[in-house]
C-alpha cells in the first residue's frame, strides 16, 4: 500500500445529442464521409457570425440541474486562443476563462453522490459545467501525403464537466465516471458512447504525504476512454510520483496520455495555465440570458434519474438492492424492465430472469443491449406462464432459448412445440410409478431414509415425462408413495 495519499479531479467533455451544431446548421454525423458536413462558420471563415444552439442550452441546462448546479442566467462566452492544426478558427469558443471577470458557465456549483463498494456515500462537488465546441480531427493513416484533417467534428456542441478534487482513489474516479455517464444517459443530453467518442475523460492526480496536507503537483492523463483505463492510467501516475518523490525529485506539472500497452504515463506538454490561451471574451456574441422561466420548465420536465429509479424498483417490485443496481445501471435496460415489470405477476422473478437470462445473452451479440429481439412483454408474459403453471422452470428455458433467438412471444413457442406443462395427478402418478417400478432397489433405500436419492427419480420422471410434468407434483406424490 502506498505511503501517499491521492487528490483526483475529473474533466468529462461530451458531445451533446443535437442534430446540428454549436453555432452553426451544419449536421452532426459521426462516421460518415470527411468534410461533408461543414460551412463557413464551422470552419471559421472571416466574417463568419456564430448563433448558439437553443437546444444545446436547453441540454447544458438540463445536465446542470440533474447534477444540482447553479444556472448562471447570464452566461459569458469567451475565446480560447491556442494553435493545433484540427482547429480552423485559431481558437475555441467556450465558457471559461483565466480570471473571474471572464469564467462565467452555464453552470456553477454542483454536486453527486457516489455509493463505494462498502455501502459508504461520498458527495463529488462540481466545479463547474461550461458549454463549448469541439475541435477537428486529424487522420494519421501513414498516407504518403501526409496526414489528413476531416473537419465534421468542428463545432459540434460540446459540455465539459469539472469535478472537485474530492475524489480520494482510482477506484472512485471510475465510480465518479459512470455516474456522470449514467444521468447523461438518463437525462437525454448525450449519447453517451465511448467507442462513438461521444464521451472522453481527462484524469487530474496529485499525491501528498498525509490527508491533511496541502495539495501535491498535478499531472493531467487526456483522453481516457473507458473506465479500465481511467482507472489504471491513474493508479500508474501515481506510482510513478511515489517513487519519483521517494527518490527526492519533485513532480512537474503537466500534460500526459497513458499507454495502455505499457500500463504508464508519459508526457505530452508542460502543464499550460489560464494566461497561455489568453482568454478574452468572444467579440462576435453578447451575453447567454436565458428567462428563469425556460430553467423551470427544464427543471419540471426532468427525467428520473438513476438513484430514484433504482428505490422505486425496490420499493414498487420488491426487488433486492443488488438486482435494482443492476437493472438500473444502464438506462436502456432500466426502460425495459420498467416495461416488462407492469404487466408482470412476479417482477422479482423477472428481474432473475432479465439478470441471469437476458443480459447474459447480450454479451453475445454483436449490436449489444439495442439488438436482442425479445420484447419486454414477452419476458413479462413468460414469467406469467410459469406463475400460472401453463409450464415449469425447466421449459421455459428452453422457450427463451427460442425467444432470443426469433423474437417470437412464448406463447407461440408453447404452442408450436407442445410445451404446456402436465398437471394431470394421474397422468403424473402413473410415470412416477412407472419410474419407481424400474428403479424398486434405490426406491427401497429412499423410503428407508436415503433422501438425497429424492433428486434422482424426480430427474427420472421429468426425464421420462419430457420434462412437462410438475415438479411440485412430482416431489409431492413421491413423498406419498414413500409413506405406503
Amino acid at each position: 500500500m502506498s505511503k501517499y495519499f491521492p487528490v483526483i479531479g475529473l474533466e468529462i467533455h461530451c458531445q451533446l445529442a443535437t442534430r446540428t451544431k454549436m453555432f452553426c446548421g451544419c449536421e452532426v454525423e459521426v462516421n460518415t464521409e470527411p468534410n461533408k458536413h461543414v460551412c463557413p462558420v464551422c470552419l471559421g471563415f472571416p466574417g463568419a457570425m456564430p448563433v448558439p444552439n437553443k437546444k444545446a442550452v436547453e441540454y447544458a441546462i438540463r445536465l446542470g440541474l440533474a447534477l444540482n448546479c447553479k444556472i448562471d442566467l447570464n452566461a459569458m462566452w469567451t475565446r480560447k486562443n491556442y494553435f493545433y492544426p484540427d482547429l480552423p478558427k485559431g481558437y475555441q469558443i467556450t465558457q471559461t476563462g483565466g480570471l473571474p471577470i471572464y469564467d462565467h458557465p452555464i453552470c456553477g456549483k454542483g454536486w453527486l453522490d457516489i455509493t463505494l463498494s462498502d455501502g459508504t456515500v461520498r458527495r463529488i462537488g462540481i466545479t463547474r459545467i461550461h458549454m463549448e465546441e469541439d475541435a477537428g480531427k486529424l487522420i494519421h493513416d501513414m498516407s504518403p501525403t501526409g496526414s489528413h484533417f476531416d473537419a465534421n467534428r468542428c463545432g459540434t456542441p460540446l459540455c465539459e464537466i469539472v469535478t472537485e478534487p474530492d475524489i480520494r482513489s482510482p477506484e472512485e474516479a471510475v465510480l465518479t465516471f459512470k455516474k456522470i455517464k449514467q444521468i447523461l444517459e438518463y437525462t437525454g443530453v448525450s449519447h453517451a458512447n465511448m467507442e462513438n467518442g461521444n464521451i472522453r475523460c481527462d484524469g487530474n492526480i496529485s499525491i501528498r504525504p498525509s490527508e491533511d496536507a496541502p495539495f501535491g503537483t498535478r499531472a493531467e492523463i487526456k483522453n481516457l476512454n473507458s473506465f479500465t483505463n481511467l482507472e489504471k492510467a491513474l493508479t500508474a501516475e501515481m506510482l510513478l510520483q511515489s517513487v519519483t518523490l521517494d527518490a527526492g525529485h519533485e513532480v512537474v506539472q503537466c500534460t500526459k496520455r497513458y499507454d495502455p500497452n505499457a500500463d504508464k504515463t508519459t508526457m505530452i506538454r508542460s502543464k499550460e495555465d489560464a494566461p497561455d490561451y489568453k482568454y478574452f471574451p468572444e467579440p462576435d456574441m453578447v451575453r447567454l440570458v436565458t428567462d428563469p422561466a425556460f430553467v423551470e420548465e427544464i427543471r419540471r420536465t426532468l427525467p428520473e434519474l438513476p438513484d430514484a429509479r433504482r428505490a422505486r424498483f425496490i420499493k414498487d417490485y420488491g426487488v433486492t438492492e443488488y438486482d435494482a443496481q443492476v437493472l438500473s445501471d444502464e438506462h436502456n435496460v432500466s426502460e425495459w424492465f420498467d416495461q416488462a415489470a407492469k404487466t408482470c405477476k412476479n417482477p422479482k422473478m423477472l428481474a432473475n430472469w432479465v439478470i441471469s437470462e437476458l443480459l447474459r445473452g447480450v454479451k453475445e451479440l454483436e449490436g449489444g443491449f439495442d439488438a436482442i429481439k425479445v420484447q419486454p412483454e414477452h419476458l413479462s408474459r413468460l414469467v406469467n406462464i410459469i406463475e400460472d403453471g401453463t409450464i415449469n422452470g425447466k421449459i421455459a428455458k428452453q422457450v427463451f432459448a427460442d425467444m432470443f433467438a426469433t423474437g417470437k412471444d412464448p406463447d407461440a413457442i408453447v404452442k408450436e412445440k407442445g410445451l404446456v406443462q402436465i398437471t394431470d395427478s394421474g397422468a403424473i402418478e402413473k410415470v412416477v410409478r412407472d419410474v419407481v417400478a424400474k428403479n424398486a432397489g434405490q426406491f427401497a433405500e429412499f423410503k428407508g431414509g436415503k433422501v438425497a436419492l429424492k433428486g434422482f427419480f424426480v430427474g427420472q420422471v421429468m426425464k421420462n415425462s419430457g420434462g412437462k410434468a410438475n415438479p411440485k407434483m412430482v416431489n409431492d406424490i413421491l413423498d406419498r408413495l414413500a409413506k405406503e
